[in-house]
């Protein structure tokens, strides 16, 4: 898939370099935790800023915020049906939800 232009939305600069960093560095059947993410970013204090990156994702599909997961488990998921569509999407890329936080 090719790269996704995050700079066309108007969301801060931060949330733009989240979905950045998701969008290319989280493959399918990948997991991150949000303090990863953070780490990732160079910024290792910003998991909940990562966190509220992946909740104001505007293409939570094409984005894959589902893969942010927290380091007790599987997490939040703003989109429609919540955590059942989270893990749903996971289960889908061969993710064992079950391991998640273990």
């Amino acid at each position: 898939m090719p790269a996704l232009n995050t700079t066309k939305f108007k969301h801060k600069k931060f949330c733009r370099k989240v979905w950045k960093v998701v969008g290319e560095q989280i493959k399918p059947g990948q997991t991150i935790s949000y303090s990863d993410v953070a780490k990732l970013m160079g910024n290792p204090k910003a998991a909940r800023a990562v966190g509220m990156a992946m909740k104001s994702n505007p293409l939570s599909i094409i984005m894959p915020c589902h893969r942010v997961v927290s380091k007790n488990g599987i997490g939040f998921y703003s989109s429609l049906n919540g955590i059942k569509t989270k893990e749903w999407l996971l289960q889908h890329e061969k993710v064992d939800t079950k391991k998640i936080g273990n």
